[in-house]
């Protein structure tokens, strides 16, 4: 028996594969409460979410995504992936060849009108060995699509310098942890003066502003699986919950009580 290509790494076939809705081999596209270990495929991938939240890491660092946005990973990037809470969504395949003319790099985008009725459209293609001209060309522009959405990311740079690196990982792993770059260059064998250029030329963030993005990436976590936010305030370190969530209003525009509403129905601020 000839074992079956999965279609994240078939390099034949439609220019586009679509799957939605959890419809589709599970390793293409999973939904619900789950996290995808670290792991690579021939096609490049485009995945956007209706609901909950979405956290993947490649080497290049740490994405968040909200409802209505996308992120790209390019053919043969490594990344990690955790939902949480997501109820509806859509994943597109794109072919090796066709991927060379979008961005090399993972970014997360904007999904607009147009890309959602021509994602939409395409969700019929997914079982065609190969696309008539008329569906090239509606794959066609899916693609200029793609190449030309805005950028709309939560990114969280993660450094390559093997000694900040692991200060980072050491603050993703306990954002609790309140401990001063100081304490950490010590423990890293570094002098603070290194370690604060280090982290600057490494993420273009200070050390202080790195470790807040890096508590709001686990906060959204924690508040797309509807933890209070009382809970939440507590385990990033902060002393009082409104503290917390004015640092969080001040980030995103809304408390977190209403971040992960529909826009339509929040509550005026």
């Amino acid at each position: 028996m000839i074992a079956r290509i999965s279609p994240l790494d078939s390099t034949g076939g439609p220019v586009v594969i679509m799957f939605m809705d959890g419809h589709g081999p599970s390793e293409a596209f999973k939904l619900g409460t789950n996290t995808t270990d670290w792991h690579s495929h021939r096609r490049g991938q485009l995945t956007a979410i209706d609901s909950g939240l979405l956290h993947v890491r490649t080497t290049h660092g740490s994405w968040l995504m909200p409802p209505r946005r996308a992120i790209w990973i390019p053919p043969g990037e490594r990344h990690w992936g955790s939902m949480t809470g997501v109820l509806s969504g859509w994943s597109a395949l794109i072919a090796p060849d066709a991927s060379q003319a979008l961005p090399g790099r993972p970014r997360v985008i904007q999904v607009g009108s147009l890309m959602s009725a021509l994602v939409e459209r395409a969700a019929a293609w997914a079982e065609r060995d190969d696309l008539d001209p008329e569906r090239n060309r509606l794959a066609g522009v899916l693609l200029d699509e793609i190449r030309m959405a805005r950028d709309a990311t939560f990114h969280l740079p993660m450094p390559s310098e093997p000694r900040i690196r692991s200060i980072a990982q050491a603050i993703l792993d306990d954002p609790s942890f309140d401990c001063t770059l100081e304490a950490w260059a010590a423990k890293s064998s570094l002098s603070s003066r290194t370690a604060r250029r280090l982290f600057i030329s490494e993420t273009g963030l200070t050390f202080n502003d790195w470790r807040q993005q890096a508590r709001l990436v686990h906060a959204l976590e924690m508040l797309a699986r509807s933890e209070p936010v009382a809970v939440v305030a507590d385990a990033l370190g902060y002393a009082t919950t409104s503290n917390f969530i004015a640092m969080f209003r001040r980030a995103f525009g809304a408390t977190p009580g209403r971040y992960f509403l529909p826009r339509h129905i929040r509550p005026s601020a």
